[in-house]
C-alpha cells in the first residue's frame, strides 16, 4: 500500500489514494431490537457519582458529567478514547455520552458481525435519546461517526439539536473518484472480502505498533502510531462490514433534510486550505452547513491540533 509523504503537503491525488488505501492500513496495523437490548449497568470507574454505561447490540454508551447532552461518536476502527482530549473537560457543565461501536477498541462484536451495522448505531442512538427524553443534544461525529451523524440528523431530526461533522464526507466514494453507489459497490465488496479473509486467517493480528507507520491520518508521528494501535485493537470483522457500509451510503441527497442548527462541518487543511476547500466545499454545498477548515492537521483533527478543535468544539456549543 502506498501513503503520501507525511514532510509535506499532499496534493489531491495523494489524499484520495490513502483514503483508497484505507482498508489495507486497518488491516495491516492489525430500532425495536436495539431499543429493548439495551440495558444501563454503572461504571466501574470512580471518576463522576454520575457515570454509567450502556450496552447495546451495536453500540455502548458511557455517560460522565451533567447538563445540556453532547454525544460523541468516534469513527472507522476508533475507540471513545479519540474524545479523550476533550471529554473531561467537556463533562464540567454537559452531559457527555461517549459512544464506542461494539468490536472496535475491543470487546464483544455482538449484532456487529452481520449487515446492518449504521443503520444499528442510528436506531440505538435514536432508542437512546427517546427512551430518556433527552431535548435536542449536540451530537459530533468524526469520520465515519460523522456520517452517522449525518444519518441520525436527516433521518431523525427530532434528535438531533445541533450536528457537527468532523471530517467525513457525505459520500465516501467521492475521494475515491466514484460518482455513485452502484460506481463504488464493486470496490467496497473486494475490499470488504479482503479484510474478512485477513481476519480468518489471522493476519490483521499484529502486536503494539511502535514505529511510525505513515499515512495522512495524523501530521505527527505520535498520532499517526496511536491511530495505527486503535485500528489493530478494532475486530476486523466488524471493521469490515463497518467499512462496506460506509462506502456504499450516499447521504448527500438527504442533507437538506437536516433541519439541526448549528450544522458544523470540520475539515483537515494540512494539504492547505485552497486545496481542502476546493475538495470539501462542494461536497456539503447547499446543505447550510458552516465549513470550518482546521490548517495544519489531517484526518484526526482532535489529535493534531487540539487546542483548536476544543475551541471549535465550544463555540459550536455556544451557538
Amino acid at each position: 500500500m502506498m501513503f503520501c509523504s507525511c514532510n509535506r503537503a499532499p496534493n489531491r491525488n495523494a489524499i484520495v489514494a490513502s483514503f483508497a488505501a484505507a482498508a489495507v492500513l486497518i488491516a495491516g496495523a492489525a430500532a425495536d431490537r436495539a431499543e429493548s437490548a439495551a440495558r444501563i449497568i454503572p461504571a466501574h470507574s470512580a471518576a463522576s457519582a454520575q457515570e454509567a454505561m450502556m450496552q447495546g447490540e451495536h453500540i455502548s454508551i458511557r455517560t460522565i458529567g451533567s447538563g445540556p447532552a453532547v454525544f460523541l461518536i468516534p469513527g472507522l476502527s476508533s475507540p471513545r478514547a479519540v474524545w479523550d482530549g476533550v471529554a473531561p473537560g467537556l463533562a464540567a457543565n454537559h452531559t457527555v455520552h461517549l459512544v464506542q461501536v461494539n468490536g472496535f477498541g475491543g470487546g464483544d462484536p455482538r449484532a456487529n458481525l452481520e449487515p446492518g451495522v449504521l443503520d444499528g448505531i442510528v436506531a440505538e442512538l435514536r432508542g437512546f435519546i427517546a427512551e430518556r427524553g433527552i431535548e435536542s443534544p449536540a451530537v459530533v461525529g468524526h469520520s465515519m461517526g460523522g456520517l452517522v451523524g449525518l444519518m441520525l440528523a436527516a433521518r431523525h431530526p427530532d434528535a438531533v439539536g445541533r450536528l457537527m461533522v468532523v471530517d467525513a464526507f457525505p459520500f465516501f466514494g467521492t475521494v475515491m473518484g466514484a460518482e455513485s453507489v452502484d460506481a463504488i459497490r464493486p470496490r467496497a465488496e473486494q475490499m470488504r472480502a479482503m479484510l474478512l479473509a485477513q481476519a480468518e486467517t489471522g493476519e490483521a493480528t499484529a502486536g503494539p505498533v511502535t514505529s511510525d507507520p505513515g499515512g495522512i491520518w495524523s501530521i505527527t508521528s505520535e498520532g499517526r502510531i496511536q491511530v495505527a494501535n486503535w485500528s489493530s485493537a478494532a475486530d476486523q470483522r466488524v471493521v469490515a462490514q463497518a467499512m462496506y457500509e460506509d462506502m456504499v451510503t450516499d447521504m448527500r441527497p438527504e442533507l437538506e433534510a437536516i433541519t439541526a442548527r448549528p450544522f458544523t462541518v470540520l475539515y483537515a487543511a494540512g494539504m492547505g486550505e485552497a486545496q481542502a476547500r476546493a475538495i470539501w466545499e462542494p461536497q456539503y454545498a447547499g446543505s447550510g452547513a458552516r465549513m470550518v477548515a482546521v490548517p495544519d492537521s489531517y484526518h484526526f483533527i482532535m489529535l493534531d491540533q487540539p487546542e483548536a478543535f476544543a475551541a471549535e468544539l465550544e463555540e459550536f456549543l455556544a451557538r
